[in-house]
């Protein structure tokens, strides 16, 4: 066997970099139930711009993350963002999932998603200019059925 040397590096090794994506891929493929993740995603759309919003995630068996969440600037601060969550969250609750997760900067929304439920899980401070990042978790209701033959 050769002798392993360690290295670190300060710039781009796009090569090493893609072969520990890769080794980490096979390992967690052969271990965990991966081909079960899902996407899931909520747009809003306007006829005249096309995508002025969006929650974009994905599910894996009762959980479901939230991994973007963004508002065209001239959409925001009137409710949806909001709505966005909330069509994320009852899709995803239509889909079986009971725990929702997500991380923040405090720059963007945290104070948001604390209004909408979710619960402050960690919080890591030290990024530049005082940036704090969140991860926050909700317990979702189950997804509502109908009753057979409606009501």
């Amino acid at each position: 066997m050769s002798p392993i040397t360690v290295t670190t590096h300060l710039d781009d090794e796009a090569d090493a970099a893609a072969a520990v994506d890769r080794g980490l891929g096979d390992h967690n493929v052969a271990v965990a139930p991966l081909h079960d993740v899902r996407p899931l995603s909520c747009f809003a759309r306007s006829e005249r711009e096309g995508v002025v919003g969006g929650a974009v995630g994905r599910r894996w068996g009762a959980c479901v993350e939230l991994q973007q969440l963004w508002v065209a600037e001239r959409f925001r601060r009137q409710g949806l963002g909001r709505q966005l969550v909330l069509a994320f969250e009852a899709a995803a609750a239509g889909c079986g999932c009971r725990h929702a997760y997500l991380d923040t900067f405090s720059f963007q929304s945290p104070a948001m998603y604390q209004r909408l439920g979710y619960e402050l899980a960690h919080e890591q401070a030290g990024f530049p200019g005082g940036i704090v990042r969140y991860h926050f978790v909700k317990r979702l209701p189950a997804a509502r059925t109908e009753p057979a033959g409606g009501a």
